[in-house]
């Protein structure tokens, strides 16, 4: 599954928790394309990963952050509900949405991630 909207960053931490961060910056006509890429990445970590999501620190496998904001810096509602598998996220009008994804792991679930989605890192 390749990602045409997340770009994401990798950096390891000193217990070898993986963390993938990625922006993506978008017009209203573009946030239902970037909602599903988001939507779809997180179905697939609940769905490989079921009962595992917490955080990562406490022995679980993965966990994420989600924020969205507006041209002005104004937050947006952006929230991933499980049991659903949907993102609900607001769009900003006039102007750009702004989504940040946060996604940490174990060394499993980052192995899986990359096959899963062909990230380089």
């Amino acid at each position: 599954m390749a990602l045409d909207y997340l770009d994401f960053d990798y950096s390891e931490g000193e217990e070898g928790t993986g963390t993938w961060d990625a922006m993506a910056c978008v017009k209203a006509e573009r946030v239902p394309a970037l909602a599903a890429e988001i939507e779809q990445l997180l179905r697939w970590a609940q769905q490989s990963f079921a009962g595992r999501q917490g955080a990562v620190d406490d022995g679980f496998d993965w966990d994420y952050d989600l924020q969205a904001q507006d041209d002005d810096g104004a937050s947006l509602p952006a929230r991933f509900d499980a049991a659903s598998g949907r993102l609900q996220l607001a769009t900003a009008a006039p102007g750009r949405t702004t989504v940040n994804l946060s996604i940490s792991g174990s060394q499993q679930f980052g192995d899986a991630l990359r096959e899963a989605f062909e990230l380089d890192s």
